[in-house]
């Protein structure tokens, strides 16, 4: 597939690798399962002065044998004797480093944790000690986020402060979504693109999935979900239960709750019986799954607020397929497809809500977006977004059908809130499919 939408990421790598010529670099890079981490730092790199580390799960030894082969046919570089530890081997590249100037990337870095925990303070030791002098491009790639985030931004960390640089790798734009369907079908319509951005959400790996098998409308993409050997059925796990751990099954419960509307932890906590603060807590600040939305404008300590998975696919994969499988593990997979089909037009109606105040944010004209509601969810309104350099406020309803759109009940229901703007101009808007 062709690369898309990548181009001040490998700006920026392009960037760090100039300055490494000079001075030692270290850079980590986050980013979820699947976003196309691995795919961008290789198309960054020069192939005949990077070396790529991939961080298996195995006996320390074993892997350090991998890398030095690695060493020897990317660099030339002839090692004597037998590397057994990772230490060994870092130092002898950071020497390396001195006499010449190459990019090293450890892709899946948290994994040490498991295989070695001390190579962190380790390497925080060689690097302290010779990154003087030295002209090493270091790129530290991991797909744990949880794990990522401690590794370097936990002050109690060896290596807290020691990265020049962070880039965190996220999901393709709208605009790059269009523009893969346009590249790919023609006449593609605006449910086909609703569709294609519900499941992916512009993630790179599932993109390239439903691009591979050619399914861009909604009953080929879930086609390509529900056959026999989709790889989408175990996607959650997958990207999950090395986050989670023992303890998925809490967090499990809480996003399938989350993605079937249960968004209040009160809500949660009655059908769960327990508490879930912590849990709540650790999604949106360790892992960075869930967010917490309020009414725009208010305050940051109010109570009013709701729980929403920041991911398409996996609020998708949390709605239907955790939430169903018992009749997944059956292999009674139409089914499934046949409730996705009968929940479609409710389901996919929160998606272009969402698929709305995105482009709106990549638009940069606003200085916020959101949503608003008062005390018991009356009062809904779909988006409400603030120019204040325009003193203008926008203030829009999402249905499917433009024909279902009311926009004088719409400033009934937005009525309190436009009062506290005095000299805005109110923008009122319908958005519908036919607005995609």
């Amino acid at each position: 597939m062709k690369f898309y939408n990548r181009e001040k990421e490998i700006a920026l790598l392009e960037k760090i690798d100039k300055k490494s010529k000079k001075s030692a670099q270290m850079t980590f890079v986050t980013g979820r399962r699947r976003i196309g981490k691995t795919s961008l730092l290789i198309k960054a790199g020069k192939p005949e002065k990077c070396v790529y580390f991939f961080t298996a799960k195995k006996n320390e030894l074993l892997l350090c044998s991998e890398f030095a082969e690695e060493v020897k046919i990317k660099l030339g570089a002839e090692i004597f004797g037998t590397i057994r530890t990772f230490r060994d081997l870092f130092g002898y590249l950071m020497e390396l480093s001195r006499t010449r100037h190459f990019t090293l990337i450890i892709d899946e870095f948290q994994e040490f944790q498991s295989i070695n925990p001390s190579v962190y303070s380790e390497m925080q030791d060689i690097w302290d000690r010779k990154k003087e002098g030295s002209k090493m491009n270091l790129i530290l790639c991991g797909s744990v986020y949880s794990l990522m985030k401690k590794i370097f931004e936990n002050s109690k960390e060896p290596l807290f402060g020691r990265a020049t640089q962070r880039i965190n790798i996220k999901a393709f734009d709208v605009r790059t979504i269009k523009e893969i369907l346009s590249d790919h079908t023609s006449g593609n319509t605006s449910e086909d693109l609703l569709a294609f951005y519900m499941i992916t959400g512009g993630v790179a790996k599932y993109v390239e999935l439903l691009t591979a098998a050619g399914a861009f409308t909604l009953e080929l993409i879930l086609d390509e979900i529900f056959s026999d050997s989709s790889l989408f059925l175990d996607e959650g796990k997958n990207v999950l239960i090395d986050e989670f751990g023992k303890d998925y099954g809490n967090y499990f419960s809480i996003l399938s709750l989350i993605a079937s509307s249960k968004t209040s932890r009160v809500e949660i906590e009655s059908i769960l019986e327990m508490q879930t603060g912590g849990f709540l807590e650790r999604l949106e600040e360790d892992f960075g799954i869930i967010r917490k939305v309020r009414p725009i404008f208010s305050k940051p300590t109010s109570r009013t607020l709701k729980y929403e998975i920041n991911d398409n696919f996996l609020n998708f994969w949390f709605r239907f397929i955790y939430k169903n499988r018992s009749a997944i593990e059956m292999g009674n997979l139409k089914y499934i497809k046949e409730l996705v089909k009968r929940d479609y037009k409710t389901y996919s109606g929160r998606v272009l809500e969402k698929y709305f105040r995105q482009k709106m944010m990549e638009e940069g004209k606003y200085t916020a977006i959101g949503t608003y509601w008062e005390k018991g969810n009356k009062n809904e309104v779909d988006i409400i977004a603030l120019n204040e350099k325009e003193k203008q406020v926008v203030v829009a309803e999402v249905k499917r059908k433009s024909a279902n759109i009311g926009i004088g009940e719409l400033k009934q229901k937005a009525d309190i809130l436009v009062k506290q703007f005095h000299g805005y101009k109110i923008i009122y808007k319908g958005l519908s499919m036919e607005d995609m």
